[in-house]
């Protein structure tokens, strides 16, 4: 007899072909702080390193690998169905990606990388992983992060990638926005300057090609509803999809946020720094072809991936996101967030 995994592992391997129509999953996760073992003189690094404070060896990297491996893989698990995009930040560099993309339950859907190198004083980047055979890759780049008033700020880039799905334009974006530093109010200035970044590259896109659809995600570092998001002076989401016209954007993770949901904890409150806005002609009624969708029997267009071995069982931070580290102290976990998600189909 054939053991459960392989026989799951077949039936995914069907669904990555093409036999079969279903929505298409959109996946981001924060992997919190995904080092390689090699301490790059032009990063600081040093931290995970073998000989650094967090001894960060082969048997924890591998640890951490299969642990990112068995999220990506139940997800893909909910319906049978590789995602079609993964969002990414907090990866040291393309050799982690490849890490990810050739392990033994990721490896059929034959993920290609878009990474680049960011000025990131750490050296951790945003990346996409995509599904070839669904997106076919039209090109991709790395926009520089722009603060006005700190022309010498420097963070993650904004990565980019278009192409077409199901012969439709779609440009993706992800980025990770810089912390609340200081404070949430003394730092807020920075993170609506990249929302209103973002606002701007998705209008000049559309304004050259209106029939794209646009899908932005990232480690925001503040809630869909915050003015960064949700604002005018940033990327001025709707947090309503009734309200949503075709020019407009939609977070819809601003319900689950309303609805007491939460991608990371802090301080016993649960936020929502997990963003995904999408354009509104993906919204029903808005346009023909592909349109954001609910997950069967939800009533949430947003969706938030937690199982319980992703969670802390005991201790302070008991029902949090299960670390990778607290301080120096190897947890053997996933992440301090949780990954989101959303559909896209007809």
């Amino acid at each position: 007899m054939k053991p459960i995994f392989t026989i799951l592992f077949a039936i995914l391997s069907f669904y990555t072909s093409g036999h079969a129509q279903k929505p298409y999953k959109v996946v981001f996760y924060n992997l919190e702080n995904f080092f390689d073992l090699e301490n790059d003189p032009d990063v600081l690094d040093d931290e995970f390193t073998p000989d650094g404070p967090k001894k960060w060896t082969q048997d924890k990297y591998d640890k951490k690998l299969s642990n990112i491996e068995k999220v990506f893989f139940d997800i893909a698990a909910i319906d049978k169905s590789y995602p079609v995009v993964i969002g990414v930040c907090e990866v040291e560099n393309r050799n982690v990606l490849e890490d990810i993309v050739a392990t033994k339950k990721l490896s059929p859907a034959n993920y290609h990388i878009v990474h680049y190198d960011s000025p990131e004083i750490r050296g951790v980047d945003a990346a996409f992983l995509y599904r070839p055979d669904v997106l076919q890759l039209e090109g991709s780049k790395a926009i520089r992060t722009v603060i006005p008033s700190l022309p010498n700020f420097k963070t993650r880039d904004i990565v980019t990638m278009w192409g077409k799905i199901d012969h439709e334009d779609f440009f993706f974006m992800v980025a990770h926005w810089p912390s609340r530093l200081g404070g949430k109010e003394v730092s807020a200035f920075k993170r609506i300057a990249v929302g209103r970044q973002m606002r701007h590259i998705a209008d000049s896109v559309r304004a050259l090609r209106p029939a794209t659809k646009v899908v932005m995600m990232g480690d925001f570092n503040d809630d869909p509803t915050d003015e960064s998001v949700a604002g005018e002076k940033g990327i001025g989401a709707k947090i309503k999809a009734k309200e949503v016209r075709p020019e407009d954007y939609y977070a819809p993770n601003a319900a689950l946020l309303k609805a007491g949901y939460g991608t990371l904890a802090y301080g016993d409150a649960w936020n929502i720094f997990d963003n995904m806005i999408v354009s509104g002609n993906l919204i029903d009624g808005n346009s023909d072809g592909l349109k954001l969708r609910k997950a069967e029997k939800s009533k949430f267009y947003g969706n938030i991936f937690k199982r319980h071995y992703m969670v802390q069982k005991e201790g302070q931070f008991k029902g949090y996101p299960l670390r990778t580290y607290v301080g120096n102290n190897f947890q053997g976990g996933f992440s301090d967030h949780f990954p989101v998600y959303i559909y896209i189909g007809k």
